[in-house]
């Protein structure tokens, strides 16, 4: 989160390190840097960006690296060059919108903005970032090239002081815009003086109080100060926001346990909070590390420990340690929401759909302001070929849960007539949702629109390159062009990924 633990961190599209400077925002580590080496400052070539790593990854690296550098005019145009020439893509435009937001870089967001093609798909995030980031009123190009400045020597350049102390001294520029008293404020905070940090992020709030990252900021103001609890409140309030989409519903969650870890005085608690943190903002190895040192003689906090400790080690794909902990955690406390759905997602994992059943059914009591234990509870239906009972709790999770994009997916598959729109209102809340991207891909294939269900199954790979269903969905393609031998190939590569895939089996006659 950028602003708080580590300063230096920008919050990407679910909140990875800006070191990372990834776009692949559903893994951990650094899938951005396929072929990793030192980022040479040489002109951008004005070229068409496709959706691959390479190619995003080479051109925004470079930008950003010299925005770091403080050389912002020229990561500005580099920016700009790369929005305006990459190949048409939804996905690549909404993930730029939100990232140019992020730095300051408002008009670079609109552009990425007024280039998006498909509004429904795009709507909730394009309303999450503009009210979570965007001033009351537009900068001027100068101006917002000057913040951005200012912005990259506090985070960036450990110039938080001198940067601050020239920007206040711009009378004009704080009475008439929000975003630079917000800017003065973050550069206080850095410079840990939390009483001017206070000053101009009220100043920030009064101009514009419609926008959420200034009380993002405040509440981490008020958690350093002398009364660090006085922050709760504010986050209290951000949790009460209508947020669409689940990147900006996870922001408030990462900050509200960022909050706890700066009030708690409780070591094991403040280890707690700070691991979930961690957990929240992608860093899962930092989040093990840290909840490792939450652990104490004191039972009663060991519980919940585990259980995020078992979630954490669950989407590390640590599938042992995460049933140790889960069964620890339950050991503790046997209604504990989070070890009933970890020992739930194990079980379903293991086919033993039965167990897992179990174990949803039993978490859904204790976790009644969620959707996901219904939609697990449906999920494991389906496959005890219960399907018109999946089907209703679907429909029931929907007429509560606006964000329940797994249910919107799922009947999406059940009825043709909700198909499209359904699919594509699942992705406009995760817009991450790769299964969603596959099927709008198959929706194509089956209209025979290949140009189109490229488009969509290039996302899904650019998402994750394992999907099986993304070499069979090719294959199809392949075929029914006439390219016989591309085609196997595909469905190979499918198998390779999958060996039970029955469809590219049936594709190989295996």
């Amino acid at each position: 989160m950028r602003n708080c633990l580590s300063i230096v961190v920008i919050s990407l599209v679910i909140g990875m390190p800006v070191y990372s400077l990834d776009f692949d925002s559903i893994k951990p580590a650094n899938p951005f840097a396929e072929n990793s080496a030192p980022v040479n400052t040489i002109a951008l070539p004005v070229k068409k960006a496709t959706l691959t790593h390479n190619s995003i990854h080479n051109q925004y690296v470079i930008a950003f690296d010299r925005f770091m550098q403080s050389n912002v005019k020229s990561a500005y145009g580099n920016f700009k060059v790369l929005i305006e020439t990459m190949t048409p893509n939804d996905y690549g435009y909404m993930l730029m919108a939100e990232r140019m937001a992020d730095i300051g870089f408002f008009n670079l967001s609109e552009l990425a903005v007024s280039k998006i093609n498909d509004k429904t798909i795009s709507d909730f995030l394009v309303g999450d970032i503009k009210s979570y980031y965007y001033p009351s009123k537009k900068l001027k190009p100068d101006d917002e090239m000057y913040l951005g400045e200012v912005f990259s020597n506090i985070i960036y350049n450990d110039q938080s002081r001198e940067a601050t102390s020239e920007l206040v001294k711009n009378t004009s520029l704080l009475a008439e815009s929000d975003y630079a008293n917000y800017v003065a404020a973050l550069g206080y905070l850095k410079s840990s003086n939390i009483a001017n940090a206070e000053i101009y992020i009220d100043e920030a709030i009064k101009k514009n109080p419609q926008n959420i990252n200034y009380k993002k900021l405040k509440a981490e103001i008020l958690s350093q100060g002398k009364k660090p609890k006085n922050a709760l409140k504010m986050v209290d309030y951000l949790k009460t926001q209508k947020f669409y989409t689940t990147d900006f519903i996870k922001k408030a969650d990462s900050l509200e346990q960022y909050v706890l870890y700066k009030s708690e005085k409780d070591y094991a608690q403040k280890m707690y909070h700070l691991g979930y943190y961690y957990y929240y903002e992608g860093e899962l190895a930092k989040s093990i590390r840290t909840l490792q040192g939450a652990v104490t003689s004191k039972k009663k906090y060991n519980k919940s420990v585990y259980a995020i400790m078992a979630r954490v080690y669950f989407d590390m794909q640590d599938y042992e340690k995460a049933q140790d902990s889960a069964l620890k955690a339950h050991k503790l406390d046997s209604s504990n929401p989070m070890a009933l759905l970890v020992l739930g997602d194990l079980s379903y994992r293991n086919r033993d759909y039965k167990e897992a059943l179990k174990y949803y059914k039993d978490a859904e009591p204790h976790d009644k302001n969620s959707w996901v234990c219904p939609v697990k509870i449906a999920q494991t239906y389906e496959q005890l070929n219960k399907e018109k009972k999946a089907i209703e709790i679907y429909e029931k999770v929907l007429k509560t849960y606006s964000d329940a994009y797994i249910a919107y997916y799922k009947i999406a598959l059940k009825d043709k007539s909700k198909e499209l729109a359904y699919l594509k209102k699942a992705i406009s809340i995760n817009m991450n949702y790769k299964d969603a991207w596959i099927d709008l891909g198959r929706v194509a294939i089956e209209r025979g629109n290949y140009t189109e269900a490229n488009k969509y199954l290039g996302i899904a790979k650019y998402i994750d390159e394992n999907d099986f269903r993304y070499y069979y969905y090719q294959g199809l393609i392949a075929k029914n062009q006439g390219m016989k031998q591309d085609a196997l190939q595909y469905f190979k590569k499918s198998l390779s990924i999958n060996p039970d895939y029955q469809p590219a089996k049936e594709e190989l006659s295996l």
